[in-house]
């Protein structure tokens, strides 16, 4: 799939530099940035929407005290 991407002039200048400095094409880059912040994002998200049903009452949540006293790790 081909995207488009129209960067700032200043990030496509520091993406070229590096680029040119590395050997490297500026897709690895673009690529690894992309790999790297996906995982955060999705997390983010996930933990937002877990937010919202346990505010709404549709999640079950367990204090640490429960969960370790269940696994039998309580002092």
């Amino acid at each position: 799939m081909a995207v488009s991407l129209r960067l700032p002039e200043d990030l496509s200048q520091r993406l070229s530099n590096l680029a040119a400095q590395t050997g490297r094409s500026k897709t690895f880059y673009m690529l690894e940035a992309i790999k790297q912040h996906i995982d955060d994002l999705e997390d983010l998200y996930l933990a937002e929407q877990r937010l919202l049903d346990v505010r709404a009452g549709r999640a079950v949540t367990h204090s640490i005290d429960d969960v370790e006293r269940s696994l039998g790790l309580a002092h």
